[in-house]
């Protein structure tokens, strides 16, 4: 009975298995490039990289037209069937715009983490990326590695989170851009903006600095000073910024006390003088200093308005 069932539990290989060589079983497990249906493709959920059809992107299409999609996009299948684009979106519009059909990708199981990490990392090598894309870009991929992660212990708490070996998950994704953990969790701040507060940064109406300060502001007061920044046509300074961030902590902003703030009247707001250079480069020395030129100026003009003093009190 044993004999019997020790025979039983040995598998005996196929002859496919038997006549099938390591390369070509290789092969089988090598990710393919395929022809997908553009139809077949949608596009990945809160997808945070804006895609325009701009001059850059009417450009891609006229070499799409020309030769092609060169790098074939990543996609990973839909629980529902189709499938999911997670590098490839820019490749895909130029695609549509040239009037292709089909697209050649790459397909992948991925989980949602993962996906979402290499969609944002193969964003990143662009050129030019806003704030706002860099900012929910980087919210999405610091929420993924948190998660890959795990929960931290209740000992070692702390609000960007911390991954099972004690490396908070903020630096890990500082290691891979350029970017402090710092200035990440900085970018992450600009998602707390409203819409078109946050749409002035892209424009760089508003600088990146004073823009972080008043991601602490609530949504209401947020509004009001967006609504006093259109009706005034000004924006804050950082030192603006951080009084208005301690007011709101202190439950003191309100509607007049940011009209208040914002219609002071800002060193850099007053009104300059400028005298074209080549009109007195000419009167002075080429070894006088810039320093050496204005005090002259001045001490010219003071002779100037004593004498002219003198004059009147005759």
């Amino acid at each position: 009975m044993a004999k019997s069932s020790a025979r039983d539990s040995i598998k005996l290989a196929s002859v496919d298995d038997l006549f099938t060589t390591e390369e070509s079983r290789a092969e089988e497990q090598r990710e393919k490039v395929l022809d997908i249906p553009l139809s077949e493709i949608s596009d990945f959920p809160n997808h945070p990289f804006k895609v325009k059809a701009d001059e850059a992107m009417l450009e891609m299409a006229d070499s799409v037209k020309q030769y092609g999609v060169l790098v074939p996009g990543l996609v990973r299948p839909r629980a529902d069937g189709g499938y999911e684009m997670v590098a490839g979106h820019r490749r895909k519009k130029a695609s549509e715009l040239a009037g292709k059909e089909n697209m050649p990708c790459i397909v992948r199981e991925l989980d949602n983490d993962q996906a979402t990490i290499i969609m944002v990392d193969s964003n990143l090598q662009r050129e030019s990326i806003s704030p706002s894309e860099k900012a929910f870009a980087y919210k999405m991929k610091l929420e993924a590695m948190k998660r890959q992660a795990g929960r931290p212990s209740k000992e070692n708490v702390c609000q960007v989170g911390t991954n099972l070996i004690g490396t908070r998950s903020d630096v890990q994704l500082a290691n891979s851009t350029d970017e402090s953990a710092r200035q990440i969790q900085r970018y992450i701040r600009l998602t707390e903006l409203i819409s078109p507060m946050l749409e002035m940064v892209d424009e760089k109406q508003i600088a990146f600095n004073p823009a972080v300060e008043l991601s602490y502001l609530a949504e209401n007061e947020q509004q009001s000073l967006f609504d006093t920044m259109q009706s005034e046509d000004c924006t804050p300074s950082l030192a603006q910024a951080q009084r208005m961030k301690k007011l709101s902590q202190d439950g003191r902003l309100n509607v007049d006390v940011i009209f208040s703030i914002l219609t002071e009247e800002k060193p850099n707001q007053k009104e300059k003088f400028n005298i074209q250079r080549e009109r007195i480069d000419r009167f002075f020395p080429k070894s006088f200093s810039e320093k050496q030129k204005e005090d002259l100026i001045v001490q010219l003009l003071e002779g100037w308005y004593k004498k002219r003093q003198r004059e009147q009190e005759r």
